[in-house]
């Protein structure tokens, strides 16, 4: 809610009222990411007024750098999405003075994120370049176009804007693991408003990369789990002075995303282990510290598959191979090699 309320505030503060609209959940992982690897600095948070959206309760809010990244983003896509709708001639929209008048505030929008961002040091054309792109890209495509081919300018937009987080956090050497994730990160955002959207769209007769290039839910789901373990993986190789909120936005609330949009999946588990040979498999992968340290392992008795507990844990640990257990406090995983 800090880095929420601090991007709604921060929309205010440089662009008035009306850009306050523009807040929206994916934006505060820029501000959240660019504290996570700055750490609390002075300044970097300050007591907000009473909101009607908190009940009326001050509250302590994030500003500064990256906010104001998370801003310029904010705002420079939503200029996009305006136009975009503008050109389709969504509901309203289909009407001339409306369409009028939602022209100008999307190029007012976006020259307020060009310039909230070339405060921060970042170049947005790349956004309004990816932008430019996709209105291209999903004209052109059809069945057996590759559905990666519609999400690049997605992935590329999000990659830029992760990247410079690590510029103005200082830690020049996050950028690329940054820019892997939030590729990924793009990847997994397109995939998914494709999927909940594609019963709406089908009714509507609105364009949807699924419906349009042809590629099956399981397609789908598969590159949605391969995004998702590519991000952990990307995260682990990007250092935070606490990343616990960095984790728990990207690994867990993105695994809930993911099936909430795709559904459980279903496992065929093969035959369970008896008693003693369970007993036996316990104790090698307690041993080789596989439960906590590995990406997934077979359970003794039944098994399944399961995930290693340290698996999305950033914190350090002596074991070969794990990325911690000493730091775990604050995440959903839990250890059970203590002092490994």
């Amino acid at each position: 809610m800090a880095h929420l309320c601090g991007l709604c505030l921060a929309l205010r503060k440089d662009h008035g009222q009306l850009a306050r609209i523009v807040t929206n959940y994916d934006g505060l992982l820029i501000s959240v990411l660019t504290e996570a690897q700055a750490g609390a600095v002075s300044g970097s948070r300050r007591t907000a007024g009473p909101c009607a959206l908190r009940g009326m309760r001050t509250a302590s809010v994030a500003q500064g750098e990256g906010a104001r990244l998370a801003a310029a983003v904010s705002l420079v896509l939503a200029s996009a999405k305006v136009r975009d709708h503008v050109a389709d001639r969504d509901g309203l929209l289909a009407r001339r003075p409306v369409a009028a008048a939602a022209r100008r505030v999307a190029a007012s929008w976006g020259r307020a994120g060009a310039h909230s961002g070339s405060a921060v040091g970042f170049d947005t054309d790349v956004l309004v370049d990816a932008v430019d792109r996709q209105l291209g890209i999903e004209t052109l495509a059809g069945p057996g176009t590759p559905i990666l081919t519609v999400t690049e300018p997605t992935e590329t937009a999000t990659a830029a804007a992760f990247a410079h987080t690590a510029v103005l956090a200082g830690r020049p050497a996050n950028a690329e693991p940054l820019a892997e994730a939030g590729r990924l990160f793009g990847r997994l955002a397109h995939l998914l408003d494709a999927v909940e959207d594609r019963e709406a769209d089908a009714r509507s007769g609105a364009w949807n990369p699924l419906t349009a290039t042809g590629t099956s839910p399981t397609e789908a789901r598969r590159l949605a789990e391969d995004a998702l373990h590519g991000i952990r993986l990307a995260l682990r190789e990007a250092e935070f002075t606490d990343g616990k909120l960095v984790h728990l936005l990207l690994a867990h609330e993105l695994r809930r995303s993911v099936d909430r949009a795709f559904g459980p999946v279903e496992h065929h588990p093969p035959k369970s282990r008896g008693f003693l040979p369970g007993c036996g498999m316990f104790l090698v992968l307690c041993c080789s510290c596989q439960m906590c340290c590995a990406d997934e392992y077979e359970g003794p008795w039944s098994r399944k598959k399961r995930e290693g507990c340290c698996n999305d844990c950033d914190c350090d640990c002596p074991c070969d191979g794990c990325d911690g257990c000493d730091g775990c406090d604050g995440c959903d995983c839990c250890c059970p090699c203590d002092g490994c």
